[in-house]
C-alpha cells in the first residue's frame, strides 16, 4: 500500500540534485505524477527564490518554493511567508564576519542578493546559488528586506567560521552550517521546518502525512516537520541519525527514488 502522503518537501544541493547541479532525469515525470495525486511538493533550499524559480520554470506555478533555508515562502508568485533580519542586526554581523580570513559575505534581500567580494572563484560559487545578485561596494549600504546573510569559506565553515560567530550569535539568531563551505545567519525562529509548519493550514496537510530529504544541518528542522523524514546516503552523520528513514545517495537518485517505491509504487 502506498504511503498517504500529501506534502513531500526536498532540499536541493546534496539531495535531490547530484553532484554536478543536475536534477534526476525523470523528475518531470514524477512530479507530473504527484500533482496528478494532489500532493503538494516543495523545493526547499538554501538557494535564492530567482535561482529556484529558473530551475523549475516549466513547473513554477505548480511547486511551492521554500526559498534561502526557511526565510522566504512563494507559490503562483505571491509571497506565503519570511523572515527578516533588521538593519541593525545585519551591520553588526557584516561587520563580525569581515574580520574572518578567506571569508566572503552574501546579503540575501527580497529583491536581489548583494556582495561586495571581489575574488573571481567566490563570485563564481556565489552566482551557483544566486541568480539575481548585485555587486556592490558596501553592504552597509544596501537597502532592502533581508532575509538571510550567508558566508562562503573554501576551507570550511563548521571548522573555520562557525567556532568564531556561534558564541556572539546563536542566542539571538539562527546560525546553521549548511554545506561544507556555507553558513547562514538568520532570524531566530526561522527554519525550513517552521516554513513548513507555516504552510499547513493552508494547503491542508499534516505532520503525520508529510515527508522530507535532507542532507546537512540547515535540513533539521524540517526533517523533525515531517513523520516521513529521510536522510540521504551521502548526509552528514548527525542527519543520517536524525531521520526516521534513510534514501540512496543524491547522485543515485535518491529522492525520486524513494517517491516512486514509497508513494507513488513504481517499481524498475
Amino acid at each position: 500500500m502506498a504511503l498517504p502522503i500529501k506534502f513531500i518537501a526536498t532540499d536541493m544541493d546534496g539531495t535531490l540534485l547530484n553532484d554536478v547541479n543536475e536534477l534526476p532525469h525523470d523528475f518531470l515525470d514524477v512530479f507530473n505524477a504527484l500533482d496528478a495525486r494532489d500532493i503538494l511538493f516543495a523545493a526547499a533550499s538554501g538557494r535564492q527564490y530567482f535561482t529556484l524559480l529558473k530551475m523549475f520554470e516549466s513547473i513554477k506555478d505548480k511547486i511551492l518554493f521554500i526559498a534561502e533555508n526557511g526565510t522566504l515562502v512563494m507559490y503562483q508568485g505571491k509571497e506565503l511567508y519570511s523572515a527578516t533580519i533588521p538593519k541593525t542586526e545585519t551591520d553588526t554581523i557584516i561587520n563580525t564576519v569581515r574580520n574572518i580570513e578567506h571569508t566572503h559575505i552574501v546579503l540575501c534581500g527580497k529583491k536581489s542578493a548583494y556582495t561586495e567580494t571581489k575574488d573571481k572563484q567566490a563570485q563564481q560559487e556565489i552566482m551557483k546559488y544566486c541568480h539575481q545578485i548585485m555587486f556592490v561596494d558596501n553592504l552597509l549600504d544596501v537597502d532592502d528586506e533581508v532575509i538571510k546573510i550567508s558566508v562562503l569559506n573554501f576551507n570550511g565553515t563548521e571548522e573555520h567560521v562557525y567556532p568564531f560567530v556561534a558564541p556572539l550569535f546563536s542566542d539571538t539568531h539562527q546560525v546553521v552550517v549548511s554545506g561544507k563551505t556555507w553558513l547562514d545567519f538568520m532570524d531566530k525562529q526561522a527554519s525550513k521546518g517552521q516554513a513548513i509548519k507555516a504552510m499547513r493550514d493552508q494547503f491542508g496537510f499534516t505532520f503525520e502525512n508529510s515527508m522530507s530529504f535532507g542532507d546537512f544541518f540547515n535540513d533539521i528542522e524540517m526533517l523533525n516537520e515531517t513523520y516521513f523524514s529521510y536522510a540521504m546516503s551521502n548526509a552528514h552523520p548527525e542527519i543520517k541519525k536524525l531521520a526516521r528513514f534513510m534514501a540512496p545517495s543524491n547522485n543515485e537518485q535518491g529522492v525520486v527514488t524513494v517517491i516512486k517505491q514509497q508513494v507513488l509504487q513504481c517499481h524498475e
